[in-house]
């Protein structure tokens, strides 16, 4: 089975099966959780040197920074998890997304 990549930007991907959340970085929570995982080293930068407009937290605990808007990677995330996939409806026939 194929792994889905969800596009953060410039040229950077992550596994969107990993993702948990896609959250704002504004709020005083977020940044104590940004500095948290700069601490212990589970920071990634995928900004290329651009304002961080949204945090993706993993699985594994990462937190990663993206230049993108939430919403904007809220519908690439939607996209990596749900594109070819058929969705049953209550009528019982399949229909390719």
């Amino acid at each position: 089975m194929a792994k889905k990549l969800m596009n953060l930007g410039f040229g950077n991907m992550v596994v969107a099966k990993r993702v948990l959340a896609i959250i704002s970085p504004n709020s005083s929570p977020m940044k104590r959780l940004r500095e948290e995982a700069r601490s212990a080293g589970l920071l990634l930068d995928a900004t290329q040197g651009r304002r961080t407009r949204s945090l993706i937290i993993m699985d594994s605990g990462h937190v990663v920074l993206s230049a993108i808007q939430v919403e904007t990677m809220a519908l690439r995330f939607e996209q990596a998890n749900y594109e070819g996939q058929a969705l049953s409806l209550e009528d019982n026939r399949e229909y390719e997304v």
